[in-house]
């Protein structure tokens, strides 16, 4: 049976990143490993930046949204099963940071899944600079991390005091779903520059836990995203609109901003959020931004890019 990880946590905390780092591990230790992308909008931006990985032998296939709850849950079964079929030992799943975790388990329980996969690790990715969130984001997080084997905190500079807070939060937001774990027992907080085969080797083995929690109604959640297609402007200009956007509220609640531009024959990848924007030189893309968030405004945000 092929073993299937589960890498989630919320929008920009850190998931590709990880994914970079913890597939390798496993190339290294021999296993042929597939990644699955299964992104809430139409063009799946992350895919491109893994391509380092597929030049190193690893699948990647890719379910993108743009389609209604049946067919997106079709197109994620239909690619399990051709990827089991492959002769992959190992599948990581990358979904988006609004992913309804009981969509993974429901799936791995169908017919003839069921006898194709064993559940390895859900590895639940926090980030500590996250904000302030609405409560329907606050319990996907909470969900995320009931079910967890490990969470493991990104942008962690020292000693790991900082993921404090967000365990604290993680753990109210727990409580009010009634979920009986304790998230300070599960958790990694310390720069992932320093994790150790021994730490990695630790997040493949946690597991999961399908947990008992109250489940909130997830459909139709308010969650959208807006695509700017064959745009390519430039990298100040980007930079600059980005970041109005993230902090304008009449664009609605913008979580995440991501994409490419191209400059004299340069691709280069942007990631924002409200803590930060990075654009950096990358060796291939696509033109197209995307803006996700909760109750946007597309018209306001098409102002930013008018230009």
């Amino acid at each position: 049976m092929t073993t299937v990880d589960l890498i989630t946590g919320f929008l920009g905390s850190g998931k590709t990143t990880f994914m970079k780092i913890y597939v390798r591990y496993l190339m290294d230790k021999g296993h042929k490993v597939c990644i699955l992308e299964n992104d809430f909008g139409a063009v799946n931006v992350d895919t491109m930046l893994l391509g380092e990985l597929s030049d190193a032998g690893c699948g990647i296939e890719m379910v993108a949204g743009a389609c209604d709850r049946d067919c997106h849950q079709r197109r994620f079964k239909t690619k399990l099963i051709a990827m089991a079929m492959s002769g992959y030992d190992r599948v990581v799943i990358e979904p988006s940071g609004v992913f309804d975790v009981d969509e993974f388990f429901d799936t791995l329980r169908e017919s003839p899944l069921d006898r194709m996969y064993r559940k390895g690790s859900v590895i639940t990715i926090a980030d500590p600079t996250l904000g302030e969130v609405s409560p329907h984001s606050d319990y996907l997080l909470a969900s995320q991390a009931a079910v967890a084997g490990t969470i493991l905190f990104s942008r962690i500079e020292n000693s790991g005091e900082e993921a404090e807070p967000t365990l604290l939060r993680i753990k109210k937001a727990m409580e009010r779903i009634r979920s009986d774990r304790d998230p300070f027992s599960y958790y990694i907080a310390k720069p992932w520059s320093s994790l150790t085969n021994d730490d990695l080797a630790a997040i493949s083995e946690s597991g999961c836990k399908e947990a008992d929690f109250i489940k909130l109604h997830s459909e139709n959640d308010g969650y959208d995203s807006v695509y700017f297609m064959n745009i390519d402007p430039e990298v100040p200009q980007l930079k600059e609109t980005a970041e109005n956007i993230l902090h304008d509220k009449s664009c609605g609640d913008v979580f995440r901003i991501k994409g490419f531009t191209k400059q004299n024959d340069i691709w280069y990848e942007i990631n924002a959020s409200r803590i930060s924007t990075e654009i950096r030189p990358i060796s291939s893309g696509q033109s197209v931004i995307i803006v996700i968030g909760e109750a946007l405004d597309k018209n306001r945000i098409s102002e930013y890019f008018k230009s």
